[in-house]
């Protein structure tokens, strides 16, 4: 599953500490070998301020060493430079933990810094402070302390550069503390900012709205109503665009909220366009499998990709959670679109086309068209599905028969014998390909 795995173009885009929880659950899918991941996740902790759980990690490599010779060195110098900014922010720090403080601050920043220096001896300076504290704090993993000191950073600062680089601290906060509600606000709040913000160059704010996008993935696969607001977030033309520009990969991530969501019918012809476009540059089972139904016409190529986006969806951090959802909706999907085509459908080939067992998709067909879902019924004695009648426009019908002559065409190619049926084959692509 390797080749499929996106953990290396992901962190390209994440800040180190978000890698941490990526690195552990490949580690609990042995995607790779043990030994390169524990290297990996020692080479990420010896950049931070973490300096005890670096060490735990370099023990785990070399178990003959007590510790890493750098261990007591760096321990001394983060502890000496933690005590430092504690007494520096010191003043800062009582002020905005001062409840009577907090109670008295209005929306005007301005007005907030008169009233602190009228009453509290505030000086500019501190704000500097706290953030060079609130990023240390962060640094040594204490993501919630860092977080309550970002927020008060932003409540006084009129740096609007500082602000920006708050914000994505505070976010990168609560994503590591998981207060999926907290950073979903914030999420929105840097996606303001960012698309409101003047950039030297589009270069600049294409290369922000990249990272917000992969850090959404976080919030999205957590937040109980995260796959719908990935789909409204990602089909806006700007974040379309970076997608298609400069991470396709994102595809994937789209695709299972798109397949999963109730808005699907909505953004389902925009998604196959796009996963056409972007195919040369990436493509895997989950895209594969729109692909094969919606541009090929291929039932029985989705139900293979279906069977691939079992392993694909089970070894990936942010989709693991979706497999069962996904899996689900894809066989709807198949089923709802082979009954737009037949009329009369053998149940158990359409079984065996949902990848299920023969009693197994019997029992599902019948509690589907028993949901009113559809309009059809099941013919016991001939095991069948008879389709009820509906009236359609001339526009529709057109379509349904160039499906079902695809679909027919396809199935007397597969009944002839191999030599003859590789010829067709490739007749039939060339005909598609003109």
């Amino acid at each position: 599953m390797a080749q499929y795995d996106l953990t290396n173009k992901i962190g390209k885009y994440m800040d180190r500490h978000m890698i941490f929880p990526l690195l552990e659950f490949l580690s609990h899918h042995e995607i790779y070998p043990s030994d390169e991941l524990v290297q990996a996740h020692y080479d990420l902790l010896a950049q931070t301020n973490m300096v005890d759980y670096a060490n735990e990690i370099y023990c785990e490599i070399h178990p003959d060493e007590q510790c890493s010779p750098v261990y007591e060195e760096r321990r001394n110098q983060v502890l000496a430079r933690l005590e430092e900014l504690r007494d520096e922010s010191s003043d800062i720090m009582n002020i905005i933990q001062d409840p009577n403080v907090i109670q008295q601050l209005k929306q005007d920043k301005l007005q907030n810094i008169q009233f602190l220096k009228a009453n509290y001896n505030f000086k500019p300076e501190m704000l500097q402070n706290l953030y060079e504290f609130a990023k240390f704090q962060y640094n040594c993993g204490n993501y919630s302390g860092a977080a309550e000191m970002l927020y008060h950073f932003r409540i006084l600062s009129t740096d609007e550069k500082l602000n920006l680089q708050a914000l994505w601290g505070k976010l990168a906060s609560e994503i590591l503390t998981t207060n999926w509600e907290t950073a979903l606000e914030d999420l929105n709040k840097l996606k303001e900012a960012i698309d409101q913000k003047t950039f030297p160059s589009h270069l600049q704010q294409l290369q922000q709205r990249t990272w917000l996008i992969h850090w959404s993935l976080f919030v999205f696969f957590n937040h109980p109503n995260g796959r719908n607001l990935i789909i409204d977030m990602f089909f806006q033309p700007q974040y379309f665009n970076t997608i298609q520009i400069a991470c396709p990969w994102i595809l994937r991530y789209l695709t299972a909220a798109v397949i999963t969501s109730k808005k699907r019918k909505n953004n389902i012809d925009e998604l196959v366009k796009v996963i056409q476009q972007e195919s040369a540059s990436y493509s895997d089972p989950i895209t594969e499998f729109i692909e094969c139904l919606y541009v090929k016409f291929d039932f029985n190529g989705a139900k293979d990709k279906l069977k691939e986006c079992e392993d694909v969806l089970f070894n990936d951090f942010f989709l693991v959670a979706t497999k069962e959802d996904f899996i689900e909706a894809g066989r709807l999907i198949i089923f709802e679109t082979y009954c737009k085509i037949h009329q009369n459908i053998d149940i158990n080939k359409m079984s065996e086309m949902l990848n299920l067992e023969k009693d197994s998709g019997e029992k599902w067909i019948a509690n589907l068209i028993r949901s009113a879902r559809l309009d059809a019924k099941i013919d016991i004695k001939f095991n069948k599905i008879i389709m009820g009648g509906q009236t359609t426009s001339t526009y529709q019908s057109i379509l349904d028969n160039a499906y079902e002559l695809m679909v027919r065409s396809s199935d007397i190619i597969n009944t002839i014998d191999k030599p003859q049926s590789n010829q067709n084959k490739k007749k039939y692509n060339n005909n598609n390909n003109n």
